[in-house]
C-alpha cells in the first residue's frame, strides 16, 4: 500500500514538473518570438516574416497589399536611431496553456519616434501575430 501511494505521488510529482516545465519553456519562446517579431520587422523591414508569421484572423484584417504599404512606410522610416527597447510580457489563458503575449516598442528613428504594438498566440504548432499596430508619434506613457 504504501509503495502504490508513493509511486502515485512520485507520479503527480513529475506531471507537476512537467506542466510548470513546458510553462517556462512556452514563455520563454513567446518572449524571444515578441522581441524578434519586433526587431524583423521594426529594424529589419523584413516582409516575408510579417507574411509568414500573421495568423488567420490577422492575414485577414491586414490584407497583403496592407502589409505592402506597412512595410514600405517603415522603410520609408530609414534605421532605427538607437536601440530598440521590446516590452511585454506572456499570460496564460488557462494555468499552463493557451499562451498570448502582448509587445510594445517605440523605435526612434531618424524621421520621428514610431510605436509598434503586436499580439501573439501560440495556438497549434508555433508563434503567430494575432495583431499588429502601427502609429506615429510620441512614446508610450
Amino acid at each position: 500500500m504504501i509503495g502504490v501511494a508513493i509511486a502515485l505521488l512520485l507520479i503527480i510529482g513529475i506531471g507537476l514538473w512537467w506542466l510548470y516545465s513546458y510553462r517556462n519553456g512556452m514563455r520563454n519562446e513567446g518572449i524571444a518570438f515578441g522581441k524578434e517579431a519586433v526587431q524583423r520587422i521594426a529594424v529589419q523591414h523584413d516582409a516575408n516574416f510579417l507574411a509568414n508569421s500573421l495568423g488567420p484572423q490577422a492575414r485577414l484584417d491586414l490584407p497583403p497589399m496592407a502589409q505592402q504599404e506597412m512595410m514600405t512606410r517603415l522603410q520609408q522610416m530609414g534605421a532605427p536611431v538607437g536601440a530598440v527597447d521590446v516590452k511585454g510580457d506572456i499570460t496564460f489563458e488557462s494555468q499552463f496553456f493557451e499562451p498570448r503575449g502582448s509587445f510594445y516598442a517605440d523605435v526612434n528613428y531618424p524621421t520621428g519616434p514610431m510605436r509598434i504594438d503586436l499580439n501573439i498566440s501560440h495556438p497549434v504548432g508555433r508563434w503567430q501575430i494575432d495583431t499588429i499596430g502601427v502609429s506615429m508619434g510620441a512614446a508610450r506613457p
